[in-house]
């Protein structure tokens, strides 16, 4: 490769390695911990749980100890084997029930119909969804609905703190933070009501009741798997707020246990993300000379195999993409060892994501949880 091509790569890996250590400064400014405030309106919290007998008490028994606001929690059964409902009973708090969800419907993803139909036993004003892994803390119902009437937002979500406990895990979970952090720009997303800067995280999202009734609540996506893309958007549509607060101080999730969970479980809704013909390729330039190329151009240079100007190009880039990501880490309170996997992390990223579009055509099918769902928006 020419000396002028090797520079002209590198120049283009430091323009995308800027884009999102941009973005990282100015969301990681404008993504607070909400401050709670005492509600007297009634937060319901809401737990659709399958098979969740390892989880499952710890979650409850943390979103009862919510302080602040007075809550109920309902958790649906869905057809859990394990049990999951006998130990939520066990529990005896009169504030909780737990309830078994009827037959999925012809049509529905199980999660979604899990979620329409405990929300439609709810009596709260605010809706507080969260998966059966999450622990909330103390003031996390609180400090949400505080940042809903502040905001006059009818959805408020946040990522929790991720818990890896293995590689697998260090490889795969924390480009949540990064893509959401470094690739979607908060200050933009609360001053227009584009349905494209919608985004939330579907373990952890409140709603305003009548908001979500509004737009159809879970039925209204019954047939896909992305929560966190599909609502917030649908409610920017209709003409509502929704935002993002820092969630790590909130929550603490532990959503994949191993490298092969992780891999199944990022795979499930890639298709309602980016691995889509017209996203993926754009994202694998973004990120590929962003977060992949650098490194490897640093190397090379090392070796003298590319130009002066390439060599410095490249060390502002991975530059750039490290302290990005360092940034991103402490401030989600991730493992310090993500920092220097973070190349590889991109790299399995877009793995994930080729080879569920790749497979699509002949896949054509998402299986999680037992169940195997046809793709939609593929």
């Amino acid at each position: 490769m020419s000396d002028p091509i090797l520079t002209a790569l590198a120049l283009l890996c430091l323009l995308a390695a800027a884009l999102p250590a941009i973005l990282t400064a100015v969301n990681l400014f404008a993504l607070r911990r909400p401050a709670p405030e005492a509600d007297p309106g009634l937060v319901s919290i809401l737990i659709p749980a399958r098979n969740e007998a390892g989880n499952i008490a710890g979650t409850v028994r943390a979103a009862l100890a919510s302080t602040a606001v007075p809550v109920e929690v309902i958790v649906g059964d869905d057809h859990s084997t394990d049990g999951t409902a006998e130990i939520v009973r066990g529990l005896g708090d009169p504030r909780l029930r737990v309830v078994p969800v009827p037959p999925l419907p012809e049509g529905w993803t199980g999660k979604n119909h899990a979620c329409a139909h405990i929300a439609g036993l709810a009596e709260g004003r605010y809706l507080l969804f969260i998966d059966a892994d999450v622990r909330l803390e103390p003031e996390a119902a609180a400090s949400l609905v505080a940042q809903a009437r502040r905001a006059d937002a009818a959805l408020v979500s946040g990522v929790p703190r991720q818990c890896t406990g293995t590689l697998g895990e260090m490889l795969t979970v924390p480009m949540i933070d990064f893509l959401l952090v470094g690739f979607l720009p908060v200050p933009l997303m609360r001053r227009r009501p584009d349905p494209a800067l919608g985004a939330a995280c579907g373990q952890l999202i409140l709603f305003e009741r009548a908001a979500y009734a509004a737009i159809g609540g879970h039925g209204a996506i019954r047939g896909f798997l992305h929560d966190g893309v599909r609502l917030p958007r649908l409610l920017r549509a209709a003409g509502y707020r929704t935002d993002l607060v820092a969630g790590a101080g909130l929550a603490t999730c532990r959503m994949y246990r191993g490298f092969s969970e992780a891999w199944a479980g990022f795979s499930k809704n890639a298709h309602e993300g980016m691995a889509t013909p017209r996203a993926l390729p754009v994202w694998t330039m973004l990120l590929g000379c962003g977060q992949v190329l650098p490194p490897l151009l640093v190397l090379a240079g090392l070796f003298g195999l590319i130009p002066r100007l390439a060599l410095a190009a490249s060390v502002a880039a991975c530059a750039l993409s490290l302290v990005s990501r360092a940034a991103i880490t402490l401030a989600v309170r991730a493992p310090l060892a993500t920092i220097p996997l973070h190349p590889a992390a991109v790299l399995v990223a877009l793995a994930i994501q080729w080879n569920v579009l790749l497979r699509g055509g002949r896949a054509g099918a998402a299986t999680w949880k037992g169940r195997t769902y046809p793709v939609s928006g593929a």
